[in-house]
């Protein structure tokens, strides 16, 4: 049964539909195969609706929403703005304005797509103007990008959480550790390929304009405080804090700001509405799928066979991180966890493992896998906005994959990048 589902599943992909159709389909023959025929296929109708059921899932189209509104705004640029007064002057500090952008964007919109957008678009001609080639900047854009996927809110934690039933407030936590160090070794790089390559610096700005920057940037800074001072002073839930991100993102840019009107905010929430369609799409169809292989006893099959149940927790690691980045070089992200992480859950489980780590780890992952080739989802985003051939996007990205699976491994040797704020906070 396994062979004939994934042998359809890759056919329908080599044939160009969309990744939820290979799934419904696949869900559909496993259903059909195990229970004779379509006379019980309302059991595959009922895993549908089980795997959009979760009330932690409300939180995707409200931070997609927040972030669609911020991205059409004012608040993006307000951002960057801030960040290049303080670092713009300094050799390979506009590579480095870039990254922070990237990290503080993220922090206020968790989606790598919505940041290669709002943060690529206005800054690659500026460095680009510099002197900085089109390639590094590409791949800095795309890769500093994926640090979004980690600093909450991240959309690929919320889906996790919901997943594998793990704290949706401890995994964000989790992840401010590892996104603040692949922002420092992304900028350290990037001032030595400043040097290397002689791009020349940035007029400094002065004090004035400094204090400036960021009384304009305080507005959108109040994000990250109503998404982590909120939840972790215990005023809201993730939803809820996602629900409060909305309302601020509409006063702000709205009433505020009077960057959008009330038409815009409308088509703004249209687009929302079909990105969010799309993604509870893949949502339903992954759970019934993963349904589908944990009945027929795939995982314990694939498991027995690569030795992982004999494997101790470093190697388990191992394993699920290189799973989980070749998945991602392929296929949607969400659809990767949505897969793969109930098959490794009870190895998780068996060997002792902290599924938060294990969720701070999977979730990097995906965010590499996300940015490289060959079908990295954050690529074709940036080939779309930026307009540049595939092979330009990509030749950049080596050495910044060198960087984000580095810090893959020192998450596995050393846990506590990921866990010491969670622990700090939640009192472990």
């Amino acid at each position: 049964m396994a062979l004939t589902i994934f042998s359809i599943m890759i056919i329908l992909l080599l044939l160009g539909f969309p990744m939820m159709i290979p799934l419904i389909v696949g869900a559909g023959v496993g259903f059909y195969q195990m229970m004779n025929g379509f006379g019980q296929m309302e059991t595959m109708v009922q895993q549908f609706m089980a795997g959009i059921r979760p009330a932690s899932l409300i939180a995707v189209p409200l931070f997609i929403f927040a972030a669609d509104i911020m991205t059409r705004g004012q608040s993006a640029n307000r951002l960057i703005d801030m960040v290049m007064a303080f670092t713009g002057h300094i050799k390979g500090g506009l590579a480095v304005s870039t990254a922070a952008a990237c990290t503080m964007f993220g922090a206020v919109s968790g989606s790598t797509q919505a940041t290669v957008v709002a943060i690529g678009s206005p800054l690659r001609p500026r460095m680009l103007k510099a002197g900085y080639k089109d390639s590094f900047v590409l791949a800095l854009i795309v890769n500093a990008s994926d640090i979004a996927f980690l600093i909450p809110p991240s959309i690929g934690m919320i889906i996790y959480g919901v997943v594998s039933n793990t704290s949706i407030a401890e995994l964000f936590i989790a992840g401010i550790g590892p996104g603040l160090l692949i922002l420092v070794l992304f900028s350290i790089y990037s001032i030595i390929y400043a040097y290397r390559n002689d791009v020349p610096t940035e007029a400094r700005t002065g004090w004035g304009d400094r204090l400036r920057a960021v009384r304009e940037a305080l507005w959108p800074l109040g994000f990250p405080v109503i998404i982590i001072g909120g939840i972790y002073g215990g005023v809201f839930s993730p939803t809820e804090a996602a629900a409060a991100c909305v309302l601020y993102a509409i006063i702000l840019e709205f009433i505020v700001f009077r960057s959008m009107n009330a038409a815009a905010i409308y088509e703004t929430a249209k687009s929302t509405g079909l990105i969010t369609a799309v993604v509870f799409i893949l949502v339903a169809a992954g759970a019934a799928f993963s349904w589908i292989i944990s009945f027929a006893q795939i995982p314990q099959q694939v498991l027995t066979a690569i030795g992982i149940t004999e494997m101790g927790p470093i190697g388990v690691l191992f394993v699920i991180s290189i799973a989980f980045f070749i998945g991602c070089m392929f296929v949607d992200p969400i659809v990767v966890i949505l897969v793969m992480v109930p098959i490794f859950a009870p190895v998780v489980k068996s060997v002792g493992l902290d599924p938060v780590l294990v969720g701070a780890i999977i979730t990097l992952q995906v965010a590499i896998g996300s940015a490289t080739p060959p079908f990295g989802c954050d690529i074709f985003t940036a080939i779309a906005v930026f307009k540049r051939p595939y092979v330009e996007v990509i030749r950049g990205t080596p050495p910044f994959i060198v960087i984000l699976l580095g810090v893959s491994v020192a998450m596995i040797f050393f846990p506590q990048i990921a866990l010491f704020l969670r622990d700090l906070a939640f009192g472990y």
